[in-house]
């Protein structure tokens, strides 16, 4: 299950948030150009992390571990959407539908 944040938030905030709660393990940087191979890139080394990519960021970034965003932020239900479909949170953010798509390698952990 990957996350998409609707819900507008500060990028900054965003990401010291995290960084606050799970090591930051990589950036990958992108342009216009090489956005497509470095998304491949960022998606085949996604393991056992979460990966963070942001409206009008060019990064993807890579976390340590499997956020709980539901703990970290305190965000409602409704401040997100859930998808099983890996490119959906990518889709939304560039459509400018979303702040935010949390992608995981794995099933997220709720408490």
């Amino acid at each position: 299950m990957h996350k998409i944040l609707t819900k507008w938030i500060e990028p900054y905030v965003l990401l010291e948030t995290l960084k606050k709660h799970h090591n930051l393990v990589k950036v990958y940087t992108f342009d216009g150009f090489s956005k497509n191979d470095i998304k491949k890139e960022f998606l085949k080394n996604l393991k056992s992390s979460t990966g963070l990519y942001m409206k009008n960021v060019n990064n993807f970034y890579v976390f340590e571990g499997i956020a709980d965003i539901d703990k970290i932020f305190q965000f409602a239900e409704n401040d997100y959407e859930i998808t099983t479909d890996i490119n959906k949170p990518f889709e939304m953010v560039d459509m400018g539908k979303a702040e935010a798509g949390f992608i995981y390698s794995s099933e997220p952990t709720s408490h």
